[in-house]
């Protein structure tokens, strides 16, 4: 089954759209998107709840998806301060193919890796490679 082709335009080098496809589509955003579909998050609750991302991670993650318009960024003024983090309107709409397209790759992990495991096998090992094992 296809769908529409994507228009010309989006495979040119100077295509203004890349560098939102690279944030967009980067494990952690689509982790942090994720999180933030179901309520806004504090920063150490993203944290906590995004195993295996470091603090410094999260923080570029944040600012890019902050930058690019799907994330609102709250400060109160208590003491201490706290930061919010929350889609805005554009991170509400991208966000629901953002996570089906994290949920066909979960579905589909193990023919993933059964196809690597198959490729792999299929040629030999460089001399290099298997001198380290």
């Amino acid at each position: 089954m296809r769908g529409p082709a994507l228009p010309p335009e989006v495979f040119a080098a100077d295509c203004e759209g890349r560098p939102v496809f690279d944030s967009l589509t980067s494990r952690w955003a689509v982790l942090v998107l994720g999180a933030l579909r179901v309520r806004p998050h504090r920063f150490a609750e993203l944290a906590g709840g995004i195993q295996g991302v470091s603090e410094k991670m999260l923080a570029q993650t944040l600012r890019t998806l902050t930058r690019d318009g799907f994330v609102r960024r709250s400060v109160t003024g208590t003491v201490p301060m706290q930061t919010t983090y929350a889609l805005t309107e554009l991170g509400a709409e991208v966000t629901p193919q953002v996570v089906e397209l994290a949920l066909w790759v979960r579905r589909h992990a193990g023919d993933i890796r059964a196809a690597r495991a198959a490729h792999d096998t299929d040629r030999p090992i460089p001399p290099a490679v298997a001198n380290r094992r």
